[in-house]
């Protein structure tokens, strides 16, 4: 009880800050659409709605914690203008992700190395399912799958399986201006998120 009226405190008051925010101005920066008197963010694809009175999804109820506070933060640390960066990076290549990375790794890498090991094809039609798209790139890889976390944030999974030399690896890489847009914190939540739906989503 104690923790779920932390994170109501603070739920409350991320909507106070957004009921301050001039969202006629956000909206262009960060690619959201405005509809009687709220935002609409698409989060891997599931449209949410914000509001000074609070955040619903399309069944009429509030998402989970962690959720709420990314679409909040995107929200609120919306940049003045389009940052520059659009190369694909790791998690431990930001240089405030240091506190989060092992996090990072242990709760959205290696579980989706572990559950797709020998599953290539099944990895590929979970991530197709839940919105990844294949990308042109010149990383090499046996799979390189384009999610859009965010509007303005997507997030790239490159995954090698598993051969006679060495065990299967997932990566998750940002662009590099994806930390204009959200704080470490939030980044890795959205891995997190990723891999905890694929994973659900994935039946062997």
């Amino acid at each position: 009880m104690e923790k779920a009226a932390i994170f109501d405190e603070i739920y409350r008051g991320y909507l106070n800050e957004i009921a301050n925010l001039d969202l006629t101005w956000t909206k262009d920066n960060l690619g959201l659409i405005l509809e009687k008197g709220e935002t609409i963010i698409p989060f891997y694809g599931t449209p949410y709605r914000i509001s000074a009175q609070g955040i619903v999804d399309q069944q009429g109820d509030r998402p989970p914690h962690s959720i709420c506070v990314i679409l909040c933060k995107y929200l609120l640390l919306c940049p003045e203008k389009e940052p520059a960066g659009s190369d694909w990076v790791s998690y431990k290549e930001f240089k405030e992700g240091a506190p989060f990375f092992g996090g990072f790794l242990n709760n959205a890498e290696k579980p989706i190395s572990r559950t797709f090991s020998g599953r290539l094809s099944d990895l590929r039609q979970a991530s197709v399912e839940l919105g990844g798209r294949p990308l042109e790139t010149a990383i090499s890889a046996d799979l390189v799958l384009r999610f859009e976390a965010l509007p303005k944030v997507p997030v790239l999974i490159v995954f090698n399986d598993q051969d006679d030399d060495f065990p299967a690896h997932c990566s998750l890489l940002f662009e590099r201006r994806a930390e204009k847009y959200l704080d470490m914190e939030c980044l890795a939540m959205v891995g997190w998120v990723l891999t905890d739906r694929l994973c659900r989503h994935f039946k062997p």
